[in-house]
């Protein structure tokens, strides 16, 4: 039971992180010229100062919905864990943690929504004076993909896992 414990909560910091990372970073599309876009910056590198330069994205309605979900995502796993460790030491003797485990598997599901949002609109996202086609899917958005079944995997074992002493 202590084992199952740790993982479960190894696991959920793990995945609190990389839901972090996910949304506040800046690859979530990158093209070939030193360029990139994520949910609130397009950014480019400017070789003769070497840094990045960075402008706010345009807003539409797709990116607003993905910022949105995004951060819910990550509310919903704080909560979740914090709901968890006041569970952990309040609960009775075979109590069941139902209430953190539907907060990460809603983590789970915004996330995914976020994230499908993205791949299926992603040309109303991303600038229009940019060639899609020189492009690709960056890091952020594919750690977002890789959340989304650790949060409803973590969201399952949360629901099942019952309190011993």
């Amino acid at each position: 039971m202590a084992y199952l414990l740790m993982f479960v909560t190894l696991l959920h910091l793990i995945t609190l992180a990389m839901l972090f990372i996910a949304t506040m970073e800046k690859s979530w599309w990158v093209w070939e010229g030193m360029e990139n876009s994520d949910l609130w910056y397009n950014c480019r590198y400017d070789n003769s100062t070497g840094t990045w330069l960075c402008a706010s994205t345009k807003e539409t309605d797709w990116l607003q919905a993905v910022q949105v979900l995004m951060v819910l995502a990550v509310v919903f796993s704080s909560v979740s864990f914090l709901v968890f460790l006041g569970q952990l030491f309040t609960m009775s003797k075979g109590g069941l943690f139902y209430f953190t485990g539907l907060c990460q598997v809603f983590a789970g599901l915004t996330a995914f929504s976020a994230a499908l949002i993205y791949t299926l609109h992603n040309k109303e996202i991303l600038p229009d004076t940019k060639e899609l086609t020189s492009g690709h899917f960056g890091y952020c958005f594919i750690l977002a993909w890789v959340c989304v079944p650790l949060l409803l995997c973590s969201g399952v074992i949360y629901i099942h896992l019952r309190k011993k002493e």
